[in-house]
C-alpha cells in the first residue's frame, strides 16, 4: 500500500473521491435491500449528494454516527436461523472504502492458510489446500464449531488486535461506533444495543473477523499444524484420533481464554476425514466430492424449476436453470467424483420433455409438433393420443426422438457434463 503523504491522514485517504466512488460502485454491484432509513440503492445517489458535504465533514471531524443495523432472519439450509445486519446504503459506501483503504494494510499479515474473503483467494483454495493433506496421509478431521460467531465477538479483543496494525485513532473510533451502532428489527423500531458482535451483512465484517480469527491462525501456525480456514469455518487434519482429541480440546481452551469464543461441543467433533465435510465438500485420499447434502440440494432446486405446475414459459424456465445450474457447477464443479454426472443431464433432459409435452396439452397439438420436429406419423399419433402419465411419456421413442439431445440443447438447456468438464479443466 502506499504511504500516505506526512499530512495526509488516513481518514482522508478513506475519503478520496476516487476511494470513495469505488465504494459506491461495489456496493452498487452488490446490491441488496434497504437499511432502518428505508432509502435504496437507485434512490441513494440523488438524496445523498446534497447532504453528502455535510457528513464528509462530520468523518473527518470525528462526529459522525453510523445508523443502527437492520436486522433480518433468514433460514440457514441446515436449519436454524442466520441473523444479518443490514446497514443503510450510506454505512454501506463508508463501510466498503474503510475496508478498501484497509485491507492492503492487514492482508500481508493473515496465514496462507487463510482463504475467505481474501483478494486472490476462494474457498476452492481452502479446499484444495484440504485435500493436499489428506493426500499426503492426513487422514482424521477436528472439525471446530464456533457457536454464534459473529454474534459473539468481543469489542475489546477485536479493537485490540486492530489498534495493533492501525495506528489512526479517529478511524479506530469510527470502527468502534460500527461496532455499537446498535440493531433494529423493523424501520422505526426500537433501537437494541450492541455491546458484543459484529453484524454480518456490512462490508466491514470480512475484515474485521479475519483480523480477530488471524490470532487463532498464528496459533495453529505455532503448533505447526496443518488446517485451512474460511471465514469463520475451519478444519485441521492430524494422522491419528488421539492427536486430534488433545488438539480439539487445547483449541477450545485458547478460543475461550484469549478470544472469548465459545466452541459447538455437540457439533464440533474428529473424525475419520471420510465422515466429515468442509464448505460442501467431502474428500478421500484421491478424490474431491460434493457432499450428499449439497447434491440433494441442488435436486430438490431442479426438480423444484422443472415442475409441471410452474406456469412460466419454457424460454424463462430454460433461462432460470441455467442461471442457478452454472452457478452450482462454478461451485461444486470441483467435484472429482464423475459418475453422477451423466445420469443428472439424462434426468434433466427427460424432465424438461415432461415440462414441454404438459405444455403442449391437447392431442391435437403434440402430434403437429412431434410431426414438426421429425418424428414419424405414426409413433407421433400413438404418443399424441397417448392417456399416459407425463413422466412415463418424457420417455418414450416419440418424446427423444423429436425433442433430441440437440433440440433441447438448441433450446437452451445446459449441458452439465460439458460444466463438469470445464470445471475440471478439460478442454
Amino acid at each position: 500500500m502506499e504511504q500516505p503523504a506526512l499530512n495526509t491522514s488516513m481518514m482522508e485517504l478513506i475519503l478520496d473521491n476516487g476511494n470513495m466512488h469505488r465504494a459506491w460502485k461495489q456496493v452498487k454491484r452488490n446490491g441488496g435491500s434497504p437499511g432502518v432509513d428505508g432509502i435504496t440503492i437507485d434512490q441513494f445517489p440523488q438524496l445523498v449528494r446534497s447532504r453528502w458535504p455535510g457528513i464528509r465533514h462530520a468523518l473527518l471531524h470525528g462526529y459522525y454516527i453510523p445508523s443502527p443495523v437492520l436486522r433480518v432472519e433468514i433460514p440457514k439450509k441446515s436449519g436454524g436461523i442466520r441473523k444479518l445486519g443490514i446497514p443503510t446504503v450510506l454505512d454501506r459506501v463508508i463501510q466498503q472504502a474503510i475496508a478498501q483503504v484497509l485491507n492492503p494494510l492487514f492482508d500481508p499479515e493473515f496465514s496462507d492458510s487463510s482463504f475467505g474473503f481474501r483478494p486472490g483467494r476462494s474457498a476452492h483454495g481452502a479446499i484444495h489446500q484440504v485435500h493436499s493433506y489428506v493426500a499426503s496421509g492426513y487422514r482424521y478431521a477436528v472439525d471446530v464449531d464456533l457457536e454464534k460467531f459473529f454474534d459473539t465477538v468481543d469489542h475489546d479483543i477485536l479493537m485490540h488486535h486492530v489498534g495493533r496494525t492501525l495506528r489512526d485513532k479517529p478511524v479506530l473510533r469510527l470502527i468502534g461506533r460500527y461496532l455499537r451502532a446498535g440493531v433494529m428489527d423493523k424501520c422505526g423500531g426500537v433501537r437494541v444495543p450492541t455491546p458484543i458482535g459484529t453484524p454480518q451483512g456490512g462490508p466491514l465484517s470480512p475484515l474485521l473477523s479475519n483480523i480477530l480469527l488471524h490470532q487463532l491462525d498464528t496459533e495453529l501456525e505455532r503448533r505447526q499444524l496443518r488446517f485451512a480456514r474460511y471465514a469463520d469455518d475451519f478444519v485441521i487434519l492430524t494422522k491419528s484420533r488421539a492427536e486430534g482429541d488433545t488438539i480439539l480440546r487445547e483449541i477450545t481452551a485458547f478460543l475461550g481464554k484469549k478470544l472469548k469464543l465459545v466452541v459447538n461441543q455437540t457439533k464440533s467433533t474428529v473424525a475419520p476425514i471420510q465422515k466429515c465435510s468442509f464448505l460442501g465438500f467431502t474428500f478421500t485420499a484421491k478424490k474431491i466430492c460434493w457432499t450428499q447434502r449439497a447434491y440433494q440440494e441442488f435436486l430438490r432446486t431442479v426438480k423444484q424449476l422443472t415442475r409441471r405446475s410452474w406456469g412460466v414459459s419454457m424460454q424463462y424456465r430454460l433461462y432460470r436453470l441455467k442461471v442457478y445450474i452454472q452457478g452450482w457447477m462454478n461451485y461444486y464443479g470441483i467435484s472429482q467424483f464423475y459418475r453422477p454426472v451423466q445420469s443428472i443431464d439424462e434426468w434433466l433432459r427427460r424432465r424438461i420433455r415432461m415440462c414441454y409435452w404438459k405444455q403442449w396439452r391437447y392431442p391435437r397439438t403434440r402430434v403437429r409438433k412431434l410431426l414438426e420436429l421429425g418424428v414419424p406419423r405414426e409413433y407421433a399419433v400413438i404418443a399424441g393420443s397417448s392417456s399416459k402419465a407425463y413422466w412415463r411419456l418424457s420417455k418414450s421413442y416419440a418424446t427423444n426422438a423429436g425433442m433430441s439431445n440437440a433440440w433441447l440443447a438448441q433450446q437452451g438447456l445446459v449441458n452439465i457434463k460439458q460444466l463438469w468438464c470445464k470445471a475440471q479443466g478439460y478442454s
